[in-house]
C-alpha cells in the first residue's frame, strides 16, 4: 500500500512523538520492575505504607526536584538548592528558638529561596554568566549563612511546627504526613504550570532553542529568571519540610542534595540539555531513588553508599538512553 504526500507527514509525526516519553516510560517500567523485585524478595515491601513511606520521606525531595526541572528544562543547572534547603531550615530553627511567631516564621522562610534565586537568575541573565558558576556562588553563600547562624545543630520544639511534624493523615489503615500533601500540590500546580500557561510554554521554548524563542518575541531573560525563582522558592518550601521532617536545623544538612536532585530529575527523563522533559517524569525519578534506598534498607546487609553507586550506574544508563532519542529524533 503507498503512502499519500498528505500521509506521509502524519506518519513520520506519529513516530516521532512517542521519542519525547521513550525516557519517561523507561523511568515508569524500572520503577515497576524493582519494586516487583522488592516484591518478590520482601513479603512486607507489599504493604502499602511501604509506599507512603517512600513519599514521606523523600517529600521535600520531590519539591525541590519540581524547581530544578523547571531550570533543566530551560537548559540551565542550579547548584544552590541543597544550601538554600538547609538555610531554610536554619533560619527557621533559629528564629522559632528566639521566640518569633511560627505564622511570621513561615513567611520569612519562603521568602529567603525565591530572593537569592531571583538574585542568581538576575545575574545569570543580565551578566551572561553560566549558571553553573552563579549558582556555585549561591550554594557557598547559602551553606556559609548556615554556619555563621550557628556552628551546631538548632532543636524546634515549637509547638506548631511539632504538630505539623507529628500529625498523621489517615488513608484507611495506612497514613501519610502534612508534608506528602504539600508536596502533591507543589507537583500538581507546576504540572499546570507547565502544560497549560504562557510560562510553561516559554519555559520549552527557551529550553528547545533560546535563540529561536528570542527571534520569536518571547521574554527570554524574564522566563529565565522566573525559573530559578521558581527553584529557590521550591528549595524554601523543600527546608520547611525538611525542618518538619528532622525537627532541627542543622549546618551540615541536605550536603550533596541539590546531586540527589539532579540525577532525580535526569532519571525522570528530562533532558539537560532543556527543551523536553515532565513533572510526571520527576516523580518516578524521586520514587525510583526511594525505592533504591528502601530496597537496601530491606536488605540491611548492604552499605548505604550502595544508593550512591546504583544512582551513579542508573544516571549513565539514561544519559546514553537521551543522547540515543536526540539522534533517532533528529
Amino acid at each position: 500500500m503507498t503512502t499519500t504526500p498528505l500521509a506521509a507527514p502524519a506518519a513520520r509525526a506519529w513516530w516521532r512523538l512517542p521519542q519525547r516519553h521513550v525516557p519517561v516510560l523507561a523511568t515508569l517500567a524500572l520503577l515497576l520492575v524493582m519494586y516487583g523485585v522488592g516484591v518478590s524478595q520482601y513479603r512486607a515491601f507489599s504493604n502499602v505504607q511501604v509506599v507512603f513511606n517512600i513519599f514521606i520521606d523523600n517529600g521535600f525531595l520531590l519539591v525541590v526536584a519540581v524547581g530544578m526541572t523547571f531550570v533543566i528544562l530551560t537548559g540551565g543547572i542550579d547548584l544552590s538548592v541543597g544550601s538554600v534547603v538547609a538555610m531554610t531550615a536554619m533560619v527557621s530553627a533559629s528564629l522559632l528558638r528566639g521566640g518569633m511567631p511560627p505564622a511570621l516564621v513561615l513567611v520569612i522562610a519562603l521568602l529567603i529561596g525565591p530572593t537569592l534565586g531571583f538574585a542568581m537568575g538576575c545575574v545569570i541573565h543580565f551578566f551572561d554568566i553560566q549558571p553553573f558558576i552563579v549558582t556555585l556562588a549561591g550554594m557557598f553563600f547559602a551553606r556559609g549563612m548556615c554556619t555563621w547562624i550557628s556552628s551546631t545543630s538548632i532543636p524546634i520544639t515549637d509547638g506548631f511546627w511539632t504538630g505539623v511534624a507529628q500529625e498523621r493523615i489517615r488513608i484507611g489503615e495506612n497514613f501519610v504526613s502534612v508534608s506528602v500533601l504539600i508536596a502533591l500540590a507543589v507537583v500538581l500546580v507546576a504540572a499546570v504550570t507547565l502544560a497549560y500557561t504562557r510560562l510553561g510554554r516559554n519555559v520549552y521554548a527557551v529550553g528547545g532553542n533560546p535563540q529561536s524563542a528570542l527571534l520569536m518575541g518571547l521574554p527570554v531573560g524574564r522566563t529565565k529568571i522566573a525559573v530559578y525563582t521558581i527553584s529557590g522558592l521550591c528549595s524554601a518550601i523543600g527546608g520547611i519540610m525538611l525542618s518538619f521532617y528532622t525537627l532541627s536545623g542543622a549546618p551540615l544538612i541536605a550536603v550533596g542534595m541539590e546531586l540527589d536532585v539532579i540525577a532525580a530529575v535526569v532519571i525522570g527523563g528530562t533532558l539537560l540539555t532543556g527543551g523536553s522533559g515532565y513533572v510526571f517524569g520527576t516523580v518516578l525519578g524521586v520514587l525510583v531513588l526511594g525505592v533504591i534506598q528502601t530496597l537496601i534498607t530491606f536488605d540491611g546487609t548492604l552499605s548505604s553508599w550502595w544508593t550512591k553507586i546504583v544512582i551513579g550506574g542508573l544516571l549513565f544508563v539514561f544519559i546514553l538512553l537521551q543522547r540515543l532519542v536526540g539522534i533517532r529524533t533528529k
